[in-house]
């Protein structure tokens, strides 16, 4: 009898598995505690693939491997007692094999060149178990903290200390709440925290605030107890919109252009009230509003308001003696209600 017959001999073979199985579940204790059925229905995938495979190699299915290690991880079992299984299955494989072939008359020579190869097979089916077995980990993990998150939230739910504890929080700390205007999952940003998607978009909790540039815009409320941070997330997502370029925007620093962005109507019609001598599709208008808002901007320093605009301070001075001629723009004594009507008005012309 030929190696192949030997090969298809094992294929067919039912109590082959049985044996297999035995083998696995004797070893790891871990393995022995899930059903019986449950290992066999892996094992035989196994079986049936190494050796639809034998003789050819880089034609493996490892399929059933990856499966294999996802399950286990999601089942609870260490990495450790899975493969303490998978080696008992092999040990138990070879015995069996060699017996047969040599019982078939195949050469020794021949069943070392098979036993090179099963150890070439049983290794690449280690590697995609634990594959498998690391995705579904970062799988559990990602979706436990984006639970979390997302009770925490979007409801205000009441997380008991155990699922806190899980992802890597605990009412005792105050957290800053981070809202990202990232809506790709896969994107990957260097935040601390537990980080997940919500409502659409990456949004964590942080016992600290990030450090360094980040490539995205990012806004930031004050650090609170787990029991208030879902009004803070609401602010947060409110003020995205407002936050004017990538990296991190603390809420308190963005307030007034987040309170004012909810009233668009309201501005549109304070801006055609107070700026109604002034054309939109004019240049010279527009740059004497843009001088103003900067003005507004600076405190009122023409020197400050000079050096951002990159022009002589007699300029940004003549610009505001235009506008106060066309527009009744107030003078620097203005009380400050007035100061934030014109800085909205000019603001919201401005677009």
């Amino acid at each position: 009898m030929s190696l192949a017959q030997v090969l298809a001999a094992l294929a067919a073979d039912d109590g082959l598995v049985d044996e297999l199985v035995a083998a696995a579940r004797a070893t790891s204790p871990e393995v022995a505690r899930l059903p019986a059925a449950e290992n066999r229905r892996h094992v035989a995938d196994l079986l049936t693939a190494g050796l639809a495979a034998f003789g050819r190699p880089g034609d493996g299915d490892f399929t059933a491997a990856t499966a294999l290690g996802a399950d286990r991880a999601a089942q609870g079992v260490p990495i450790t007692a899975l493969l303490s299984g998978v080696q008992a299955g092999r040990g138990r494989i070879v015995e069996i094999a060699i017996a047969r072939g040599r019982a078939a008359g195949v050469p020794d020579s021949v069943l070392l060149e098979a036993l090179l190869e099963l150890d070439r097979y049983t290794s690449a089916v280690e590697r995609h178990m634990i594959d498998g077995y690391q995705r579904e980990l970062a799988r559990t993990a990602r979706d436990a903290r984006t639970q979390v998150l997302r009770s925490l939230l979007l409801h205000g739910d009441a997380v008991p200390p155990g699922s806190l504890a899980q992802v890597g929080l605990d009412h005792s700390t105050r957290y800053f709440c981070l809202v990202t205007d990232i809506t790709d999952p896969v994107r990957a940003l260097d935040l601390p925290g537990v980080l997940g998607i919500v409502d659409g978009r990456l949004t964590g909790l942080s016992a600290c605030l990030p450090r360094g540039p980040v490539d995205a815009r990012v806004v930031a409320a004050p650090a609170a107890p787990l029991s208030e941070v879902r009004p803070r997330y609401l602010l947060c997502v409110a003020a995205l919109a407002s936050a004017p370029s990538p990296g991190v925007h603390l809420l308190t620093d963005i307030a007034p252009q987040t309170a004012f962005a909810a009233q668009p109507a309201l501005a549109a019609l304070l801006a055609s009230t107070l700026l109604a001598a002034l054309d939109q599709d004019d240049d010279f208008h527009r740059g004497l509003a843009a001088t103003a808002l900067s003005y507004l901007d600076h405190g009122r320093r023409l020197d400050h308001t000079a050096a951002a605009l990159h022009v002589h301070a007699n300029t940004v001075r003549y610009r505001l003696a235009r506008l106060r001629s066309l527009t009744g723009f107030p003078e620097d004594a203005a009380a400050m209600a007035e100061t934030v009507r014109w800085w909205w008005a000019l603001r919201a012309w401005l677009g």
